[in-house]
């Protein structure tokens, strides 16, 4: 094996704040299809994500957010999965890969970055990242996707769900605002790894934006697939969103992924067919990428059914 076959994954402790995926859940399924592709894998993780990867692949522990003090992680490498990155950071590690010569970054970016546009370009998060990777002089695929269902075992954002684990498991009980009519997107943790493997190790998507999300989902079909997992009811308690929104903030969540939370079960709720329709036109879809019917949300609680028992 050359140079040409070695990839580095970038993976950051879980946070909290919108539209963060949890790079290490994402990360570790990327590494396993990378590697059952043949390709090598090298990942620069923090600390508290430096466990579970496969045994073939070389973990060096740092932070992308701090690129400088690991700067030898970009050598040999063909492409980077640039996870976590940070504005105030995110062009060191641009300019690391590429006088390290890597060929191409594809970015997991949050989706939605484009509102941020209407906003001075100094409060740009997501859209700072993005136009910094495109300014980078390499190839690049900015990954958007929607919310991650194992999201909740990281405990990465989105703030619906967070809590489920531990009330179902004490007292088999979801207390949540927007019960009836709330719904989210969410994309399983293999689907979304597999969309970042192929713009990894092909060209279709290069220079592209890729919407990689999934279907609105109901939050009492959530719940209902987590019961029929479990084999027994959950009971359920209809908050309001001041009340969810105490829950939340005493979890540790910060204001503004609360706000985006609630707003976004409302929304997704209130315009439903639209934004399934959105889902729906998006093109290359996430089944066109991965070549099979992405995961479903009956899929993702099957495999984690113990996080609620």
């Amino acid at each position: 094996m050359d140079r040409f076959e070695r990839f580095l994954l970038t993976a950051v402790s879980p946070r909290k704040d919108e539209g963060n995926s949890p790079t290490g859940i994402v990360g570790r399924c990327l590494a396993r299809q990378l590697l059952a592709l043949g390709r090598r894998v090298r990942v620069l993780a923090e600390p508290d994500q430096c466990g579970g990867w496969p045994e073939a692949v070389e973990v060096v522990e740092g932070s992308v957010t701090r690129p400088l003090e690991r700067a030898r992680a970009f050598d040999g490498v063909e492409a980077v999965f640039l996870a976590g990155a940070h504005p105030a950071t995110v062009g060191d590690a641009l300019t690391l890969a590429r006088n390290a010569r890597v060929g191409k970054v594809v970015l997991l970016s949050s989706h939605g970055p484009e509102y941020e546009a209407v906003h001075p370009p100094e409060t740009w998060f997501w859209l700072a990242i993005e136009k910094a990777v495109e300014r980078s002089g390499m190839a690049w695929t900015h990954i958007r996707p929607s919310a991650v269902m194992g999201a909740v075992i990281e405990g990465t954002y989105p703030a619906t769900g967070s809590d489920w684990s531990d009330t179902v498991r004490a007292d088999g009980v979801v207390r949540e605002a927007f019960l009836d009519q709330g719904h989210y997107p969410f994309i399983h943790e293999e689907d979304l790894a597999a969309v970042v493997a192929a713009a990894l190790v092909g060209d279709d998507h290069t220079g592209t934006v890729v919407e990689a999300v999934g279907p609105p989902l109901s939050t009492r079909s959530r719940i209902r697939s987590i019961a029929t997992a479990l084999g027994r009811d959950i009971d359920t308690v209809d908050l309001t969103a001041d009340e969810s929104r105490a829950i939340w903030r005493g979890r540790g969540w910060p204001e503004g992924a609360i706000d985006v939370t609630l707003y976004a079960l409302e929304e997704y709720g209130a315009r439903f067919d639209e934004l399934v329709q959105w889902t729906a036109d998006q093109r290359p879809s996430v089944r066109d990428i991965i070549g099979r019917p992405p995961r479903t949300y009956d899929d993702w609680v099957s495999e984690n059914i113990d996080s609620f028992r």
